[in-house]
């Protein structure tokens, strides 16, 4: 389908169905669409593409209690049948998206870490366009701008390669519209204007696909309160979105203050701005403040314009503590992988790896436990599980499931002594081995891994979903060997689950051996 008909080279069938009614800013009817599409769908790819562009409707229209639903069948789908590069970026960008409306800084930005990964190959792939834009429009969300700019850039220098549509797709205002403010915000307030008459100068509704006309408008109205010269009709621009969502809600009122203040009407933008704010176009926290901060001083109440000032430039500063916190975060995080890589780089072969945490797998531990035992060694041996985990899969989805198992592998990994062995046998069940360990002790070090797990900041990562791990001990000598010993330490394991013995870090005294049966 050519460009006059509303088409694009990206994509094409069920996903441009959708995505079309995306770029029209008819969102609810794109969920429907993709729904029924859905229904019918049998090819791998083309489930994925049309998953894909259903969540990007969801977190348009702000329904994200169904997201965690689409993103967990996206990512099953790409575990199951591979992805191409820049769908596994397109999708990476949207659970970063996702990730950041929860609350959870650092999955956002582990997301958009490896969808930058996956589409490092994409330079001249056309398909590549709107996941760079996806790209783009969650780092400016976050506060990324720099990163957000070079992220549009490259979409477009690939809309080139296609269609008007495609040039259409990469233009996307907000995100320079963003930029802008944040400029502006700062201090950098020639510029800011100096991006926002690129934008003003250069655009036009032609050029926009129609979801995108409300921040058209706005840089047109911000433009204006610095004194810049516009000759559209910025009232109808900021006017003309058509789906009643939030965002757009936000951005005509954010807009109109903004052109009020132009035009001098200093009481209009202050009563526009009174409970108004910036949660869903992400102009940043500082923007109100800013705004405000103009129109006392067209009013000439300085004192007043002073003290809203002030109020920015608190909110610039308390928006940075999250980044600073994460990247101390991540230099932990780093040093528990690196720590998790040294224990088990002798478990170089693919075969006896977990792939997931890098941890030697069932039938290493097996090997393991031939080899102690044809020694003569005596070991404990734990089986321990995390507690609701099934919680964090059906809150956050599978995606977030694998990445706590990431970390707790480290963070078990880290605090295990040397000479400890650590196994993840399945799912969210480890094992760990204790050469020479008494049981007193071994219930020592279960209650430092419990700690160790119950310590570390999961809010980030799964809000509202606390992660915490319980493990049981069995000598591993006892009679029946390794079979014997898994089903006592498992046992021991879910008695003191029941017990609440992982609160009190108290583990029960039982006779294992009365309550299971000579399974294995």
């Amino acid at each position: 389908m050519n460009s006059e008909e509303g088409g694009s080279s990206v994509w094409s069938g069920p996903r441009l169905a959708v995505s079309r009614l995306n770029w029209e800013g008819r969102h609810s009817e794109a969920i429907d669409l993709a729904d029924r599409l859905l229904a019918g769908l049998t090819d791998p790819q083309e489930i994925l593409g049309v998953l894909l562009a259903k969540l990007s409707a969801l977190l348009n229209t702000d329904r994200l209690r169904e997201c965690p639903v689409v993103i967990d069948a996206a990512w099953q789908t790409v575990q199951a049948h591979g992805a191409a590069p820049a769908d596994l970026g397109e999708f990476h960008a949207l659970a970063a998206f996702f990730a950041y409306r929860e609350g959870s800084l650092e999955r956002c930005v582990t997301n958009l870490v490896r969808g930058a990964r996956a589409l490092e190959v994409t330079a001249t792939d056309v398909r590549a366009l709107r996941p760079w834009i996806a790209m783009a429009v969650t780092y400016s969300y976050v506060g990324f701008h720099r990163h957000a700019v070079a992220a549009q850039g490259h979409a477009e220098r690939i809309s080139r390669l296609g269609t008007a549509m495609d040039r259409k797709l990469a233009a996307h205002p907000e995100i320079k519209v963003r930029h802008a403010v944040w400029l502006d915000q700062r201090g950098e307030s020639v510029a800011a204007k100096a991006v926002l008459r690129d934008l003003v100068v250069h655009l036009g509704l032609d050029d926009l696909i129609e979801m995108e006309r409300g921040y058209l408008g706005y840089a047109a109205a911000r433009y204006a309160s610095l004194g810049g010269r516009v000759d559209i009709d910025v009232h109808a621009l900021l006017d003309s979105t058509s789906e009643p969502i939030l965002e757009n809600a936000e951005i005509r009122r954010l807009g109109h203050a903004a052109l009020a203040i132009a035009e001098y009407r200093p009481a209009l933008a202050l009563q526009l701005l009174k409970d108004a704010g910036t949660t869903h176009t992400r102009l940043g926290a500082a923007e109100v403040p800013r705004l405000k901060a103009m129109a006392y001083a067209v009013q000439g109440d300085y004192a007043s314009a002073y003290r809203a000032a002030g109020e920015a430039t608190l909110s610039i500063a308390q928006a940075a503590d999250p980044i600073y916190d994460l990247f101390v975060d991540g230099i932990t995080a780093r040093l528990d992988f690196d720590e998790l890589r040294r224990n088990v780089s002798r478990y170089t072969d693919e075969a006896h790896t977990d792939s997931l945490t890098g941890l030697p797998n069932r039938r290493h531990l097996e090997r393991h436990v031939e080899e102690l035992t044809r020694n003569g060694r005596s070991a404990m041996l734990g089986v321990g599980d995390l507690d609701h985990f099934k919680e964090v899969n059906t809150i956050h989805g599978h995606l977030v499931g694998d990445q706590v198992l990431e970390q707790v592998a480290a963070i078990l990994s880290r605090t295990l002594r040397s000479g400890s062995f650590l196994a993840r046998y399945g799912g969210d069940e480890f094992v760990i081995i204790l050469p020479g360990t008494s049981d007193a002790d071994a219930r020592a070090v279960g209650d430092r891994l419990r700690a160790a797990v119950e310590a570390h900041d999961w809010n980030d990562l799964a809000p509202g979903t606390p992660v915490s791990f319980t493990v049981g001990f069995a000598p591993l000598d006892e009679p029946g060997g390794l079979p014997a010993a898994f089903r006592t330490a498992d046992l021991l394991m879910l008695r003191a689950k029941q017990l609440g013995a992982r609160r009190s870090g108290n583990w029960p005294d039982v006779d294992a051996s009365a309550d299971y049966d000579s399974g294995y």
